[in-house]
């Protein structure tokens, strides 16, 4: 995937550290929200968010799994620089991922757990346009 500068313009200092500073936070919760769904037993993640007790485990550990790989790509391809254009991909997957999420909880009676949802669709939609348009991270040379 190639990305540029949109309007050769170059991007602001202040512009890349919010977009690492947005990407960190977004790898951490999306990353640890993984890793969380993952170690912590069924019942014991029933007890502090219901819906985990009344869905299917494979349908538990999918989105675990999809949190955890969402967290990883939104940071270590761009920190890495090898294939930071994953990074652009996994932004653009981290908001899309809680289209759904954000379907299942209305279907649920929950709309008022879906604000920090929207809010992540937000912050991964800044990492897409930002690492996609204004501040691309180069591949290593």
């Amino acid at each position: 995937m190639t990305t540029r500068v949109s309007d050769g313009m170059r991007p602001t200092q202040a512009l890349s550290i919010g977009l690492w500073v947005v990407q960190a936070l977004l790898g951490l919760v999306f990353a640890g929200t993984g890793v969380w769904k993952l170690l912590t037993p069924i019942p014991r993640l029933a007890e502090m968010i219901p819906w985990a007790g009344q869905v299917p485990e494979a349908f538990l550990y999918a989105t675990a799994v999809s949190d955890l790989c969402g967290g990883l790509g939104i940071v270590l391809p761009a920190l890495t620089r090898i294939k930071p254009g994953l990074t652009v991909l996994a932004a653009l997957g981290c908001a899309a991922l809680q289209l759904p999420a954000i379907i299942f909880h209305f279907s649920r009676g929950e709309a008022a757990n879906t604000p920090f949802n929207f809010l992540l669709v937000a912050l991964s939609l800044f990492v897409f346009w930002g690492r996609r348009y204004r501040a691309p991270i180069p591949p290593r040379a």
